[in-house]
């Protein structure tokens, strides 16, 4: 016979399994509890499930690329690569959304939109975008995040120089063929102001968003794997020597973007891409200002200290620390910043040269563990004194991509590795080879991982 006691211990255990059963269906978690799988923000905070969303992360712009059919990608390549990375705890992305057909010499080729039409409406090609597809059902198998970037104010991908060339007429404005790089930075900013070229990048935001993947079905906007929307890679004002004309009008691109993107996608969050005050004329005042719209969800900023002169582009080792206070002073800056317009901050690009400047992924990499490991310190730092840097992206993963060039530079139908083709081929790539480093950064995401 049951006793009294007994029977209620058994409702006790049923009422438990029924409670789970309903806290797993989407809309019956407790109020204020949100167990959608979006990535939330809550003052300087990420939210995920209910708990603090904290990560170390990748930059793996050719992602979309690799998912490809044979031919341009190498679906073996991509499993294998996200199985390492998730492995390591690697499991944020930030990937290369569009890219532009053009006529760069350090250009990717093929482009996910070849040409504008008529209408000024983009037209693209199916099979990367399925490459997308296929990424973004790959990480979601995964459980990891994914950043997806909508343009790119460099050239290595086409970019709002390309858009400019569209709607001008004018031959496209190559540093690569004229080694004048503030001119081509003035005029990628003429990008904002075009109401064609706007109008195209409108039709692209539209498109990739309100894309349905052909592998799961399920609508971009409707997929918690997307953590957030970039407007595009490293958007800048201009060229610091001539940029500050242009600032009204990048600062209302910015803002009306951003909006669109939310009216588009209003389950994912919005981030500029940018580098922060080293891409704002240098200026923090400019940083802020562009970045106090509500409608930007979080801030970002890039950490380049070679590529700044901080530290030596052939020999890294020379002016490591100075070039470590520097940049930590940089990181300290931009949490402050954070900090005051209470939002979450992510470092989405930070990188350093391999010892002696060498591209070979056998050569050693001393320094940039050195950098690595005082970066990661730093941010575990503030991120346990409560400030708001919240996660952060190494530039880059190159995996078992490979150039048998003699000059490491890429050419089209070779492996993609992490360093895009305007850059030699191990620049700045983590190779899958890279164990050291690689393991920094997988102690990084556990410690990230712990935090309240």
């Amino acid at each position: 016979m049951t006793t009294h006691s007994t029977w209620l211990r058994g409702v006790a255990v049923w009422r438990a399994l029924l409670l789970g059963v309903l806290l797993a269906l989407p809309g019956l978690a407790p109020a204020g509890e949100d167990r959608s799988g979006f990535v939330r923000v809550e003052g300087t905070r990420f939210m995920l499930d209910g708990k603090p969303y904290r990560f170390a992360g990748a930059n793996f712009w050719y992602g979309a690329y690799l998912g490809t059919a044979d031919g341009i990608g190498d679906r073996e390549r991509l499993r294998a690569e996200l199985d390492q990375l998730k492995a390591a705890g690697i499991d944020n992305l930030r990937v290369l959304a569009m890219s532009e057909a053009s006529g760069f010499k350090r250009g990717v080729d093929p482009a996910i939109m070849t040409v504008p039409g008529p209408l000024h409406e983009g037209v693209f090609d199916e099979a990367l975008l399925q490459g997308l597809d296929v990424l973004l059902d790959e990480m979601a198998r995964r459980d990891m995040k994914a950043v997806l970037y909508l343009n790119n104010f460099w050239q290595w991908s086409g970019g709002m120089s390309q858009y400019v060339s569209w709607f001008t007429g004018e031959p496209v404005f190559d540093p690569d063929e004229t080694g004048d790089w503030n001119g081509f930075m003035q005029n990628s900013a003429r990008f904002y102001a075009i109401p064609e070229a706007q109008k195209l990048y409108r039709d692209v935001i539209r498109t990739v968003i309100t894309r349905r993947n052909s592998v799961n079905g399920r609508a971009y906007a409707d997929d918690p794997t997307v953590m957030s929307w970039q407007l595009a890679n490293e958007p800048r004002p201009g060229s610091d020597a001539d940029g500050h004309p242009n600032f009204p009008a990048y600062r209302q691109w910015i803002h009306d973007t951003a909006g669109y993107i939310r009216s588009l996608a209003p389950k994912q969050l919005v981030s500029t891409g940018s580098e922060g005050a080293m891409g704002s004329l240098r200026d923090d005042d400019l940083y802020i200002i562009a970045h106090a719209t509500p409608n930007v969800d979080y801030l970002t900023f890039h950490l380049w200290p070679s590529n700044w002169s901080w530290i030596d582009h052939d020999d890294p080792a020379a002016r490591l620390e100075s070039g470590l206070e520097t940049s930590l002073a940089y990181i300290d800056r931009h949490i402050d910043i954070a900090n005051k317009l209470d939002k979450p901050t992510v470092l989405s690009e930070f990188g350093l040269n391999r010892d002696g400047g060498s591209y070979d992924p056998a050569s050693t990499v001393t320094a940039r563990d050195r950098f690595y490991r005082a970066i990661f310190a730093r941010l575990l730092e503030r991120a346990r004194a409560g400030d708001a840097i919240a996660g952060s992206n190494f530039w880059a993963w190159g995996g078992r991509g490979r150039t048998t060039n003699p000059d490491f530079m890429w050419k089209t139908g070779d492996p993609f590795t992490g360093d895009p083709p305007q850059e030699p081929q191990g620049l700045f790539s983590l190779f899958d080879s890279d164990a050291s480093t690689l393991q920094l950064v997988s102690e990084h995401a556990r410690a990230m991982e712990m935090l309240d």
